[in-house]
């Protein structure tokens, strides 16, 4: 990954572990990849927006507008639309499928309709997840990128903790103590089973969105 940027390595590298789930094939692989890809879209945009103006071509933005677009999943979204809009480009994989491919995810991890994602729901999801990637970080072919990496059979880097994900886990089930020292959750479960961190970090993160957004309804 020596052509990518620094800072799209973490992107990246979510990519990379949801493709070799999704290589390995098995049920549960198949729901490590569909949430991995999902969650990768999601750190595309988020660290994008994280980034100094001189990492993202000079483009620059609103404090108030990216403390907006982070809140959630959808708002990420209406994020990459306008900018979409503001480089003249179009949605290579729409808006609304991408919504089903995340809802879908959705479903099977808190919705009570666990199951092994259909083939054409991961690649549907994958394609978004590069392609996002693609744009957002002056990749020209994130395909060949991959392939290259897959093909290489580097060992992959160690996973680092998505903040997102650590947050839900900790909101959800605050400290632990071990040997009279007191942990977080998320650090706990992140050390002793990263695809457990993932898998369980995402449903409540989903859970957290489905909330805010029956609140928002409400309140309407």
């Amino acid at each position: 990954m020596s052509n990518l940027e620094p800072w799209a390595r973490g992107p990246f590298e979510l990519i990379l572990h949801a493709e070799r789930h999704m290589k390995d094939g098995g049920d549960f692989d198949r729901r490590m990849a569909l949430i991995s890809y999902d969650n990768a879209l999601e750190v595309c945009i988020s660290t994008y927006l994280s980034l100094h103006p001189l990492q993202r071509q000079g483009r620059s933005y609103a404090n108030a507008d990216v403390e907006k677009w982070l809140q959630n999943y959808h708002t990420m979204l209406d994020f990459l639309e306008q900018e979409l809009q503001a480089r003249g480009m179009t949605w290579q994989v729409e808006r609304a499928h991408i919504v089903w491919a995340h809802d879908h995810r959705g479903e099977q991890y808190h919705g009570g309709k666990k199951g092994t994602p259909e083939k054409d729901t991961l690649l549907l999801i994958r394609k978004a997840a590069l392609w996002v990637f693609s744009v957002l970080y002056n990749v020209a072919d994130a395909e060949s990128v991959l392939t290259s990496e897959i093909a290489g059979g580097s060992p992959p880097s160690p996973p680092e903790p998505d903040p997102h994900l650590s947050r839900a886990i900790d909101n959800a089930c605050g400290m632990v103590e071990v040997a009279g020292q007191p942990y977080h959750t998320s650090e706990l479960l992140f050390a002793t089973d990263h695809d457990a961190y993932q898998e369980i970090g995402a449903g409540l993160l989903g859970s957290a969105t489905e909330q805010e957004q029956a609140g928002a309804e409400t309140q309407e």
